[in-house]
């Protein structure tokens, strides 16, 4: 008998532990879709407002932003450089930027950094003292005309849950970096792996950008610009100094495509074939811009919409002339002949 009630009293005690995990888990999943209350929306915006960050993606400048939704950046790839050539870039990968202003929509998150995209002013900025001479502000407008803001919208599919600060960084890590320490720790997340250990170990490879070896070497104290054989421009920059080694990298556009190493015992080291192939949006867009072929500028003229053009079926007419005036270098045929002395006959 007691055997059977020991396993009883177990059988029931893990029915009574299912239960209660089951209904916590209901509970959390209940607490996620909940929209977030007002009480949440306070600490979320006390713990991101003012954070310091550093960027991962590049933000256009403007009133399009950046959106994530379900995991998807958008605009992106073109869309995203399009944007950026229009309007400008507000930070790009290794930046660090402050979130300046957050707002919690209906179905968004909203985080503006440096600023945001609109012109804001101070409380105390709109206060004015009128006299008998005129109207005079407290404190002088020192804004920005043209902010040079961004901003990322986090999207949801009805309206914002229940939520943490922690968990909201984390759905903005694609675009943002909470956690990086540096900004070279914020950029090496962006790049291939072979450029990363390469920038680690501060070597530079054929095929990389400026960006990346400014962060491999630092900038050069030196640089020169000529021509090659070719007659095709190039800047090279010059690393170290005589007795010690000395690398000279050569930039052609944005591209290294030759990269030269003289060791302190007079050994040469030449390299020329891309180890990396790394070609941006940016520059795949202009080159299809300038295969397309622009249009010739239309001249311009008085003709209305809809109007068909005079044609002048008089060859010696020239623009500007009156009706009936003779081509120029012409005499009239009613005005007298003058005489090789430019007096006219009597």
């Amino acid at each position: 008998m007691s055997i059977l009630r020991t396993s009883a009293l177990f059988s029931a005690t893990v029915i009574l532990a299912a239960t209660l995990a089951l209904a916590d888990a209901k509970s959390a999943q209940s607490n996620n879709k909940r929209p977030m209350e007002k009480e949440t929306r306070m600490l979320v915006i006390r713990s991101l407002n003012a954070e310091l960050v550093f960027v991962r993606t590049p933000f256009p400048v403007g009133q399009k932003g950046l959106t994530i939704k379900n995991g998807e950046i958008t605009p992106g790839g073109q869309d995203l450089q399009m944007l950026i050539a229009q309007h400008g870039m507000a930070a790009k990968p290794g930046d660090r930027a402050r979130i300046t202003n957050i707002e919690i929509k209906k179905d968004r998150i909203r985080l503006e950094i440096n600023g945001g995209p609109k012109k804001k002013r101070k409380w105390y900025q709109r206060i004015q003292v009128s006299g008998m001479g005129g109207t005079v502000p407290v404190a002088p407008n020192t804004d920005n005309p043209n902010p040079k803001g961004s901003f990322v919208d986090l999207v949801f599919e009805d309206y914002v849950p229940e939520m943490t600060g922690d968990q909201i960084r984390d759905m903005l890590s694609p675009v943002l970096d909470f956690h990086a320490k540096s900004a070279i720790e914020a950029y090496l997340d962006t790049v291939p792996p072979k450029v990363k250990e390469a920038v680690k170990n501060h070597k530079v490879l054929v095929g990389m950008n400026r960006e990346m070896v400014t962060y491999a070497k630092g900038r050069p104290k030196q640089k020169i610009r000529e021509k090659d054989e070719q007659g095709i421009d190039y800047e090279e920059w010059i690393y170290g100094e005589p007795p010690q080694d000395v690398t000279f990298v050569r930039f052609v556009g944005d591209e290294v495509v030759r990269l030269a190493e003289m060791k302190v015992d007079g050994t040469k080291m030449v390299r020329t074939e891309k180890e990396v192939d790394i070609k941006p949006d940016r520059v795949e867009l202009a080159e299809k811009q300038a295969q397309t072929p622009k249009k010739p500028a239309r001249a311009p003229t008085l003709v209305r919409p809809g109007e068909k053009p005079e044609i002048d079926t008089n060859p010696t007419s020239l623009p500007g002339r009156h009706p009936g005036q003779p081509p120029p270098n012409q005499v009239p045929p009613d005005s007298p002949t003058p005489s090789p002395s430019g007096v006219p006959p009597q």
